[in-house]
C-alpha cells in the first residue's frame, strides 16, 4: 500500500486529530456622552438592549455622563455590531444624537 504524502495532516492512519479552535475576537460596545440625550433614555436603552438591571444601567449612564463614555458590554463582533445598530436606530427614532461605538477588546 502506498503512502499519500499530500494527505490531510489532520488525519493520521484513519484517526482524526482535533485542531484547536480559536476564540472569536471580542468587542466593547460604548455609549458616548452628549449634551442632548436624556439620562432616562440612556438607562432605558441599557435595560432594553443590553439587558442590564436598573442599578447597572444607572451606574453605566453615570459613567457616560461623568467620564464621557461607558462600556455597555463585551461581545463577539457580529453581536456588537447588532447592538450598535439597535442603539443608533432607537436614538434616531427618539430624536437623540446618542453615539454608540465598538472597539476591539
Amino acid at each position: 500500500m502506498s503512502q499519500n504524502h499530500n494527505a490531510d495532516p489532520s488525519v493520521e492512519a484513519g484517526v482524526i486529530v482535533e485542531t484547536e479552535l480559536k476564540e472569536p475576537d471580542m468587542y466593547r460596545v460604548l455609549l458616548h456622552n452628549d449634551d442632548y440625550t436624556q439620562m432616562d433614555f440612556v438607562v432605558q436603552v441599557l435595560v432594553e438592549i443590553f439587558r442590564k438591571s436598573n442599578e447597572e444601567a444607572v451606574a453605566i449612564m453615570m459613567s457616560v455622563h461623568n467620564s464621557g463614555s461607558g462600556v455597555c458590554g463585551v461581545y463577539p463582533r457580529e453581536i456588537a455590531e447588532f447592538r450598535v445598530s439597535q442603539v443608533e436606530r432607537r436614538a434616531k427614532d427618539a430624536g437623540f444624537p446618542l453615539l454608540c461605538t465598538m472597539e476591539k477588546d
